[in-house]
């Protein structure tokens, strides 16, 4: 039976399929450029450059980064113009925005994260699927103990999980923060904030609240050293929120926490916050929520099925959000979904 969602056209030639077949492609040459260096140098040129000098600049071949630069050229990533049988590249006002470092909003350390650890784990997503478990051993070596051991297995690792982390927010920071008005609650922590970077879209938008960021010592370490505090009014503390006190608060973010772990995990989480919690506080999780009829969103189902590649946990529809609160004593759960990457639910002690 035909279904009702397919044209024709797209029967007669199937281009989304095709698109999404080849989507892996396009993911390399955007990694590809990124690792080279390619957006960098077209920002900082004040004129638009040819691929030989480009190839120069960066110590490639000029065929190959002839071949990489149209293709970004292809996605609209890239300008080009052909004068007098050459053609000039120049950056594009989105590739100078997000892809090249030194830009405010840049995300290339998730880009750079995307590349080299979530492209390779992806590579054993059958296994995954057969397993039913994480693909780090099969990737990279031996695991080391829980979760976070792992994607902490070097200093090197750690720093690019916190660049990816932090690019997030880059994008969706604002949305998430303001998603509720937060600003009855005076002392917020951010558990497992890694570099602070919601934390001061937090501050940005209430001011008037103090907002502590609790991680890992080795993280706050490395969020200080690696990471600028502008606004040094946020504060971190150290410590483990499995295995040590939770500090008390009026409000717990947990940002892309929740999704990493068994529902027995989290459950033992959650409760855990809601005796830290001060009277009337609260809790916002901040996730990428699937619907609950299972049609969508694209981009939560992908993000459940790295969880499956990468960690214990996977991402949950609201309902079952609400359950896992309900059931750790927290209530007048609220959700809205920000129509961009991650949504918020709000629930109260």
């Amino acid at each position: 039976m035909m279904s009702e969602h397919l044209s024709q056209s797209e029967l007669d030639y199937p281009f989304r399929l095709l698109e999404y077949i080849n989507g892996f492609r396009v993911s390399k040459v955007i990694f590809s450029a990124s690792e080279l260096g390619v957006f960098d140098l077209l920002l900082r040129s004040q004129e638009a450059l040819s691929a030989q000098r480009v190839a120069q600049e960066l110590g490639t071949s000029m065929d190959g980064m002839e071949r990489l630069l149209d293709a970004l050229v292809g996605i609209e990533i890239l300008e080009v113009e052909v004068t007098n049988g050459t053609a000039l590249y120049s950056s594009s006002d989105v590739a100078n925005l997000y892809l090249a470092k030194g830009s405010s909003k840049s995300l290339h350390d998730m880009i750079i994260y995307q590349s080299q650890t979530i492209y390779p784990l992806w590579s054993h997503l059958g296994d995954a699927i057969r397993e039913g478990k994480s693909q780090y051993e099969k990737t990279f070596g031996p695991p080391s103990g829980d979760v976070f051991q792992t994607i902490y297995r070097s200093e090197e690792e750690m720093l690019k999980f916190m660049g990816l982390m932090n690019s997030s927010w880059v994008i969706d920071g604002h949305d998430v923060v303001t998603a509720f008005n937060l600003s009855s609650f005076q002392t917020i922590v951010d558990l497992g904030g890694c570099t602070g970077a919601l934390a001061r879209e937090m501050l940005e938008a209430y001011p008037s609240s103090s907002v502590i960021v609790f991680d890992l010592p080795q993280v706050v370490e490395a969020a200080q050293k690696h990471f600028c505090q502008e606004n040094k009014a946020v504060k971190f503390q150290s410590g483990d929120f499995f295995s040590g006190d939770i500090p008390a608060a009026d409000l717990y973010v947990l940002a892309r926490i929740i999704h990493d772990w068994s529902e027995e995990t989290c459950l033992t989480l959650l409760k855990s916050i809601y005796d830290a919690c001060n009277p009337g506080g609260g809790v916002l999780l901040v996730e990428a929520m699937l619907f609950e009829n299972k049609r969508g969103p694209v981009s939560a189902q992908m993000f459940s099925l790295n969880m499956l590649v990468q960690a214990e946990g996977r991402e949950r529809s609201p309902s079952e959000y609400t359950h896992l609160l309900n059931r750790t004593g927290f209530h007048n759960v609220q959700v809205h979904r920000t129509g961009k990457s991650y949504d918020t639910i709000l629930a109260l002690r």
